[in-house]
């Protein structure tokens, strides 16, 4: 069972209908027992990183989510849910990620040409430089749905995938069990779902 984490951030509706076209079998659950019965996780996100994460603060999931990662449970962060992962985040002030993978969080504003609109919406092309489980379905030169203004940054280590808007933005990071795309997978195609149906280790659905 995948387990979507409901902290009260994310359109969870969109991922768990993408997952069920993979054939997943999912929940959308903030219960810490249905979390730790789950086999792999997800964390959404969309909004800002502070408030994220004191929602996932609030109820203990900080611990839970952070516990199970490294316990070694497959761990998929998505947006926000990615950057949720990363040490710390600078999105309005200064904040403490899940410390999951290495590495901070800053804005695009001042990084990339003026010319470029923030926040960065649109489909861009990966340029993969780990293969890891994940991207097992996937290759060069692939196109997935970005909406960002906030990436990773000092992460080189973890870098799993790039993107090009201006400057060499981090796409994706992984960390062992754990991975984080920047981009959403279930409103990027066929190339979305090959990424989900990696993770997940399922079959499309018949």
């Amino acid at each position: 069972m995948i387990a979507i984490i409901d902290y009260g951030v994310g359109n969870l509706f969109s991922l768990s209908s993408s997952l069920k076209a993979v054939g997943a079998d999912t929940v959308i659950t903030g219960d810490p027992d249905k979390i730790k019965r789950a086999d792999k996780l997800i964390l959404p996100g969309v909004g800002a990183f502070g408030d994220a994460m004191n929602k996932l603060k609030a109820d203990g999931l900080d611990r839970l989510i952070k516990n199970e990662a490294e316990n070694g449970k497959p761990l998929l962060g998505i947006c926000l849910g990615m950057q949720l992962l990363f040490d710390k985040s600078y999105e309005f002030g200064e904040y403490e990620g899940l410390g999951l993978i290495k590495g901070n969080v800053v804005t695009m504003a001042g990084r990339i040409p003026e010319k470029l609109k923030i926040p960065h919406i649109g489909w861009n092309a990966l340029k993969i430089k780990k293969k890891i489980s994940a991207f097992s379905e996937i290759k060069d030169g692939d196109c997935v749905y970005f909406v960002h203004s906030f990436y990773a940054d000092n992460c080189e280590e973890s870098v799993a995938a790039t993107t090009e808007y201006g400057i060499e933005i981090t796409a994706a990071a992984a960390n062992g069990n754990i991975v984080g795309c920047q981009f959403h997978p279930e409103k990027s195609g066929e190339t979305g779902l090959s990424i989900l149906r990696a993770f997940c280790g399922t079959e499309v659905a018949k």
